[in-house]
């Protein structure tokens, strides 16, 4: 299982500097749905994605930080569960983006809870 979740986060930490790389150069306007975030908070969440990422891979540079992955996945899946219910109040029909978000929500849950109480570092 410990294999399983340093896969998982390390996908993870991928996606989300990834993510935070493509909202550097786009707006919250590139996605219609998630208009209604103001442009400053949108910026904010990279700095924010970055030290989440950095949070899922901080054991391999000490083993003592293996704390802070939990954290960060849990900080990743309410982003994503933000992003969510902004998509849910916008009254938009198609809610595949939703079901993406919700997607990495249920991934970042497997981690938190594998390093809580399955394989905790």
């Amino acid at each position: 299982m410990n294999i399983v979740l340093w896969i998982l986060q390390a996908l993870l930490a991928l996606h989300t500097v990834i993510g935070a790389g493509w909202k550097l150069f786009n707006s919250e306007q590139a996605v219609p749905t998630l208009a209604a975030i103001p442009s400053v908070v949108w910026m904010g969440l990279i700095p924010f994605e970055l030290l989440c990422a950095a949070g899922l891979v901080a054991p391999v540079v000490a083993a003592s930080l293996g704390w802070l992955v939990p954290i960060a996945a849990i900080g990743i899946a309410v982003e994503m569960l933000v992003f969510s219910g902004v998509h849910l109040c916008s009254g938009a029909v198609d809610h595949g983006p939703m079901y993406y978000w919700l997607g990495v929500v249920a991934v970042c849950a497997l981690i938190a809870l594998g390093r809580l109480f399955i394989a905790p570092q």
